[in-house]
């Protein structure tokens, strides 16, 4: 079973996908952004998701994800609860 990665790398990978998706800077993109904030419109947003679900070969609960509201942050501490909780076998 691997590790899951640490907070900054989570947060490193989950910036390079928003950044590549939504074809902008990496350094542009804060904590505190939301997807609406960075331009990304509601079908790239989903296309993030599945990336980043990929990428960390997780899968989020289907919690209804707001993406005028929801910050990157949202994002990053899904990834992390979704790492815990496969890390757990619960997933």
């Amino acid at each position: 079973m691997t590790e899951p990665l640490s907070a900054d790398a989570v947060r490193d990978q989950v910036f390079a996908i928003i950044a590549k998706q939504a074809k902008i800077d990496v350094a542009t993109i804060t904590p505190a952004s939301t997807l609406k904030d960075l331009g990304v419109a509601s079908l790239d947003a989903i296309e993030v998701i599945f990336d980043i679900e990929e990428f960390f070969d997780i899968t989020f609960p289907d919690q209804g994800t707001n993406f005028d509201t929801d910050t990157v942050q949202h994002l990053i501490d899904a990834v992390m609860a979704a790492q815990a909780a496969k890390a757990d076998g619960s997933a």
